[in-house]
């Protein structure tokens, strides 16, 4: 959605005029935003600002109304232009947002933006029912998220225990639409508990649902099952230049393989399927990327046709072999029928003409193919091919055919011209009646006649050769040795025929090159231009010199030298705490030694990010095939993989190991930022930042907290065993206040315990103040504004004030406005109240263990408002030199000069130059009312000389003023 902003311009304004002023423009506009239910900060803020001379004022808007900020408990308030909404609440304050900034010169309306309500609840209390499946049979698990805003979230499973997560491979899947994990085929090892845990990255909160027990039930024999598509993607929309994901996940045993294709095209260039198949990305997706897309799973349990018959004509007395081959496991029987019944025959005759079917079955099902044979017999006829006029290479080698329709097979034989023909060295009757002439020479030119015949009649055809000059190659490729990256020109030219065309075919290894579909790398006039080479580019470069006759061909060979190719069979050969032993294959050298090994790893705290691993060796030879790779973490799974580099560079990786997870350990990292403190009365809260879980080394982890007063020996202690606690409260009701304790953490687990954190002073909760202040007294500054005092409480016993006011008899005490103050504080300033109103006013302190008792209630009475008429300036004339004003001012500065009267009217200078602004408001003790305002213009006399001009300027009071 595209926003515009609207200007309104003051009149005569140019760039010229910025000098003077200008209207405001937006330098910072609100942005759409999602507040936690939950969250701990009490305040929304969106942000506005606007450059504007003079400077802006602002005013925002709600769902189209304006927001007014002096409404009775009002949450709303502003901070410069930004706005601020205190302890905000779902039904009030979800809406649309705008800001307006204005000046003299117009006003602006940002964007709209906005306010929603995040959260997450917490997974249904309810037992999870178990799951029993056959071993071999797929298995759901659902996750039923809880309620939450926004519809985004992001779904993980765990096993048994955190952090161990479920990997994900061809044979399971995590749905990131519904948050149920799939698994395709069931066996022992899935056994277990499982909990579905749901993330959102809006409000930064996962809830983890109970666990589900998943029992495997063992199954004598293996029964394979047909792939069964669970998980399907629903019709999708997508504005340009977004990324979707598309989800397919199957059922089935064997595991079900699955593809992607688009049904009016190819995939996009930019699709990349990932998860083992179950997801399609489009990233970038553009309007030619729309379409229907599909997915296939396929396990092939079930009989599938390699070959089968089909419908066909026969010569009679000819032999014919129908043949039908199918695939599935198990390998399925093939069975013959004719006509609805089973069927076999030695020879072919006009009986067997008929409907045949081949019948492939295995215990997964039956599959059928249908197919008519037709016998038939006639008389030799060139009718629907006759011979015609036959191009061929002096020195080469051409194939008349003879084809006339007949059945039975006639008997073939040929002339040229008018001589008989019959076999030789150089000329050959096929048995299919076609001639063929070896070392064609200027003389086998004429007229060529076949002549074919059988029981049923006979008939002939005749034809021309004409011989043409053979083509040869006469500038062949040579050898060629590059680099990758680098480029190789492969030479080729061709004598041949002028009356014939002539192109240039390239093949690599006998795989013809298409210049057109791979321009990236190859270029071809003739000769063939090989870009920017890698490895799959070399190998032997055939040239064909092509005409339509014949042709001639070259070939050389290219060596292209590059960086190793990838290791092969890398493997965990053993494991410890904290390293792992690696076995591999050495891979292709691509014509230049191996001279090193390297080797990343990849854990479940890393994401997708691979990282290079430290191993002992830290330098792994190029004869190296095996390496151990130290500073591990214990107790965490990883993934490992190999490179191998030469001096042209480092190769591409291998394929991953299979996941292993270090052995367990003794912790060693212990908590941080130990603290605490504060509280409830006879409370000692100890706060701490947890271990990371890559620290844990083990299961079961928690934490020992060991406390003792100051001036104690003894050490208490005690277990907290959520590794993702942050805090422990001891509760004592003999427990002094403020009493100095000696506290610290470690962390546990099932291998035992760790080091200590470094010991910590924190003090028990205090006791709320018990002491009320005195001597407080206060006065009216305006018709909103208050002053009050109050004699200080010591300070040890409270970290500050609260000041509560509220009008006496029009509101409740419950509804009381409040101002802090700290604890150094003896007076504060009340604003927000209402004009000429009674409030009550009470001042007491506070501390973290409670508010203290109220001091004696003062009731003070603000001033009346101010005016809200401006007074109206009736006229002005020349008058001396003076001139009557209230604020007098240059037009774009925002200071001036203030002068008082208590007349209609008042004498100022008049200013020698210039555009002056006059403002012209009534003051009462309530403060300044609405104002007037006027411009006049200086006024200069002859060379440069103020003229002796003045100017009188009346006003009128139109204010009812009760002063």
């Amino acid at each position: 959605m595209t926003y515009l902003d609207l200007i309104s311009v003051a009149p005569c304004f140019s760039l010229a005029d910025e000098a003077t002023g200008y209207g405001p423009v937006f330098e910072e506009q609100p942005v759409e935003t999602i507040y936690p239910e939950e969250s701990p900060e009490a305040k929304i803020t969106m942000n506005c600002r606007a450059r504007a001379s003079p400077p802006a004022t602002y005013k925002w808007r709600k769902d189209n109304k304006d927001i007014d900020f002096s409404a009775e408990s009002s949450h709303f308030s502003l901070m410069g232009g930004n706005l601020v909404i205190s302890d905000p609440v779902k039904e009030q304050h979800a809406g649309n947002y705008c800001c307006l900034a204005a000046n003299t010169f117009g006003t602006v309306i940002s964007r709209e933006a906005s306010v929603q309500f995040g959260y997450l609840d917490l997974f249904s209390s309810e037992e999870r029912e178990s799951v029993h499946v056959k071993e071999g049979q797929g298995a759901v698990l659902l996750c039923a998220p809880p309620p939450h805003y926004p519809a985004e979230l992001s779904f993980r499973w765990i096993l048994n225990e955190f952090p161990t997560f479920i990997p994900l491979d061809k044979r399971r899947f995590v749905s990131q639409i519904t948050g149920n994990l799939y698994i395709s085929k069931v066996d022992s090892s899935d056994s277990g508990n499982y909990s579905c845990i749901a993330s959102s990255s809006s409000i930064s909160k996962s809830v983890f649902s109970n666990y589900i027990p998943l029992v495997p039930l063992s199954e004598r024999h293996n029964r394979k099952y047909p792939a069964d598509l669970n998980v399907k993607f629903p019709d999708t929309t997508a504005l340009v230049g977004q990324n979707i994901t598309l989800e397919c996940f199957a059922l089935g045993n064997p595991v079900p393989e699955i593809m992607w294709k688009k049904l009016d095209g190819e995939l996009p260039p930019n699709h990349e399927v990932r998860t083992a198949g179950a997801h399609l990305h489009l990233h970038n997706v553009q309007f030619e990327d729309s379409g229907t897309y599909q997915c296939e799973a396929k396990n092939v349990p079930f009989p599938e046709w390699v070959e089968h018959i089909t419908n066909t004509e026969k010569d009679l007395g000819s032999r014919y072999t129908m043949s039908c081959v199918a695939s599935g496991k198990p390998e399925p029987q093939i069975r013959w029928m004719k006509n609805g019944e089973l069927m076999s025959f030695n020879s072919l005759t006009f009986e067997d003409s008929g409907m045949y079917q081949c019948v492939a079955e295995n215990r997964h099902g039956v599959l059928y193919a249908n197919a008519e044979l037709r016998v038939f017999a006639c008389a030799p006829t060139f009718e629907h091919n006759p011979l015609k006029r036959v191009l061929a290479p002096r020195n080469g080698r051409v194939v008349i055919e003879c084809r006339p329709k007949a059945a039975p097979k006639p008997t073939f034989t040929w002339s040229k011209d008018t001589e008989l023909l019959s076999n030789s060295t150089r000329v050959f009757i096929w048995e299919d009646g076609s001639l063929e002439i070896l070392n064609v020479t200027r003389a086998d030119e004429g007229r060529y006649t076949c002549f074919a015949e059988n029981d049923r009649g006979k008939a002939n055809s005749t034809g021309s050769l004409l011989v043409l000059e053979s083509t040869k190659i006469n500038l062949a490729p040579t050898n060629a040795d590059i680099k990758a990256g680098e480029n190789a020109l492969m030479q080729c030219a061709a004598l041949h025929d002028p009356s014939l065309d002539i192109t240039f075919i390239w093949s690599l290894d006998d795989h013809v090159i298409d210049v057109q579909t791979d321009s990236q790398h190859y270029d071809s006039n003739g000769a063939l231009l090989i870009k920017n080479a890698q490895l799959k580019h070399a190998g032997r470069y055939t040239c064909m010199a092509q005409t339509p006759i014949d042709n001639a061909t070259e070939s050389a060979q290219l060596v292209v030298r590059g960086p190793p190719g990838a290791p092969g069979g890398v493997r965990v050969m053993n494991k410890t705490e904290k390293k792992v032993t690696l076995q591999w294959s050495r891979g292709a050298d691509n014509h230049s030694p191996i001279s090193k090994y390297s080797i990343q790893y990849r854990d479940a705290y890393s994401g997708d990010e691979w990282k290079k691993a430290a191993t002992s060796p830290p330098e792994v030879e190029g004869n190296a095939e095996t390496a151990t790779v130290v500073d591990l973490f214990p107790w965490t799974e990883y993934e490992f993989r190999v490179f191998a580099a030469n001096t042209l560079g480092t190769g591409e990786p291998s394929s991953p190991t299979a996941k292993e997870k270090t052995l367990d350990a003794v912790p060693v990292v212990a908590p941080s930022n130990i603290g605490g403190g504060g509280g409830t009365s006879r409370e000692l809260t100890i706060t701490w930042t947890p271990v990371q879980p890559q620290h844990y080394y083990g299961s079961n982890f928690g934490y020992i907290v060991a406390f003792r007063p100051f001036d104690n020996k003894e050490w208490r202690k005690v277990m907290v065993a959520d590794p993702l606690a942050r805090s422990y409260i001891h509760k004592d009701l003999a427990l002094p206040p403020l009493t100095k304790f000696q506290v610290k953490v470690k962390a546990f687990n099932s291998k035992g315990e760790g080091p200590f954190s470094l010991t910590a002073v924190i003090y028990s909760a205090q006791d709320a103040p018990s002491e009320a202040p005195s001597g407080f007294e206060g006065k009216a500054l305006s018709a909103t504004e208050a002053f009050v005092s109050w004699l200080p409480l010591p300070q040890d016993s409270i970290d500050g004030y609260q000041v509560k006011f509220w009008r006496n008899h029009e509101e409740s005490e419950g509804g009381a406005q409040t101002v802090t103050a700290s604890n150094t504080d003896t007076n504060t300033r009340l604003d927000g109240m209402k004009p000429n109103s009674n409030y009550l006013i009470e001042v007491r302190g506070y501390n973290t263990a409670g508010y203290g008792p109220p001091s004696e209630r003062l009731q003070i009475r603000t001033k009346k408002a101010p005016p809200s008429q401006a007074p109206r300036i009736i006229g002005k004339r020349l008058k001396g030199q003076t001139i009557n004003i209230v604020l007098y001012r240059k037009q774009g500065q925002a200071l001036g000069t203030l002068y008082t009267t208590s007349r209609l009217y008042i004498d100022l200078p008049l200013p020698a130059e210039g555009d002056y602004v006059v403002e012209v408001r009534a003051h009462t003790e309530g403060g300044d009312g609405a104002v007037a305002q006027i411009q006049i213009t200086g006024n200069k006399g002859s060379g440069g000389v103020m003229a002796a001009r003045s100017l009188a300027l009346i006003l009128l009071a139109l204010l009812c003023l009760n002063l």
